[in-house]
């Protein structure tokens, strides 16, 4: 598994995780300040994350949800 894999898996898991008041940019702007990525990078990979339809309308797709929970096992262990 590759750096962008992890990346794109973390933001999963941050969407999964956001509270229901939270925007994905909300999470987007968190998980910049966590250094994990600056901006522009967390732009392109919320942009990767709709156009392989994890995300669609705000919100994370079924697949989206699926794959989050693949994610947070996988961190867990």
């Amino acid at each position: 598994m590759n750096d962008d894999d992890i990346i794109k898996k973390v933001s999963l898991l941050g969407l999964y995780k956001k509270e229901a008041d939270e925007s994905l940019n909300d999470v987007m702007i968190m998980l910049v300040d966590t250094g994990m990525y600056k901006l522009k990078e967390a732009k392109q990979v919320f942009k990767e994350l709709r156009a392989d339809e994890y995300i669609s309308n705000g919100e994370l797709t079924l697949k989206g949800i699926m794959e989050a929970q693949k994610a947070e096992k996988m961190f867990k262990q």
